[in-house]
């Protein structure tokens, strides 16, 4: 394989990594929170937009770091 098409792989899967692994620790944290304090959904539904957040955040700054844009 091209050296170019591994490189492109790895990128591709650390963007994925990021936009479904943050997302899925932030239901995963939730739902655990929940149980503990009987509070349903207000913690999955907090820790998933603050995953969503965090995902996107590290993408975007992954992106900026190989284009190199400030």
């Amino acid at each position: 394989m091209p050296r170019g098409t591994l490189k492109g792989m790895a990128i591709t899967s650390a963007i994925l990594s990021q936009l479904v692994g943050a997302p899925l620790v932030g239901i995963l944290i939730g739902r655990w929170l929940d149980q503990q304090f009987s509070t349903s959904p207000l913690f999955l539904v907090l820790t998933l937009l603050l995953g969503l957040g965090a995902g996107t955040y590290g993408t975007v700054h992954l992106i900026r770091e190989l284009t190199g844009d400030e």
